[in-house]
């Protein structure tokens, strides 16, 4: 399968989001096997969006981004990674969506692991559940060698890029509110396939509100 274009980022974000959802998440490495994942949950966020990280930059009166932070960046050219440090601890990895100057990120949360899997356990740790690898955005990155490298790096080819897929027959799309934020929790931004073993088991904010 060839990987997701550029094209295929500069899309609406909310689109961009509900394809990724099936597609192949894969990390070649020159040295060891592959890691390869399929995306079975997805988040969006946008410019108009408070619990975007780039929220406030962009002034639509004016027509013009304040580029400051990191949260700049997702006003980038899309395909590109938006990768940062969720509570200083866990690399979240995120692709820029919209064409450039539109701000828009689809964080991926989690994945299903397909192959590389005893290396994904390595990474992990040994005692691991195959469930365990990859079922939250965290737990993915580490499990597949991701960090900031990987920020503002195009994500539309090797070493870390999606291949398009799709839901199974028996697979159903389904939405809710996104995962730990408290801004724009009314929004059914978080996409993901229903009782997939893979989903991250968080509960959604608007639940805990």
């Amino acid at each position: 399968m060839d990987p997701c274009s550029t094209d295929f980022f500069t899309r609406d974000t909310l689109k961009v989001a509900q394809d990724l959802v099936g597609a192949r998440l894969v990390r070649a490495r020159s040295d060891a096997e592959s890691f390869v994942g399929r995306v079975v949950e997805t988040e969006v966020y946008t410019q108009d969006d408070p619990a975007f990280h780039g929220w406030n930059l962009y002034d639509a009166e004016t027509g013009t981004l304040r580029k400051e932070g990191r949260g700049a960046d997702l006003f980038s050219a899309p395909g590109l990674g938006y990768v940062y440090l969720c509570y200083g601890v866990h690399w979240l990895l995120n692709v820029v969506t919209e064409p450039e100057g539109t701000g828009g990120a689809v964080l991926i949360r989690a994945v299903e692991p397909l192959e590389g899997i005893e290396a994904m356990r390595a990474r992990r740790g040994p005692d691991r559940r195959d469930v365990e690898l990859t079922n939250g955005p965290g737990k993915l990155t580490e499990a597949f060698d991701v960090d900031d490298a990987f920020h503002q790096t195009e994500l539309t080819g090797p070493p870390l890029y999606f291949e398009a897929g799709g839901l199974l027959d028996d697979e159903t799309l389904t939405t809710s509110s996104r995962i730990g934020i408290s801004k724009g929790i009314e929004r059914p931004w978080r996409f993901f396939i229903e009782d997939h073993p893979f989903v991250s088991p968080a509960t959604p904010s608007a639940q805990n509100s």
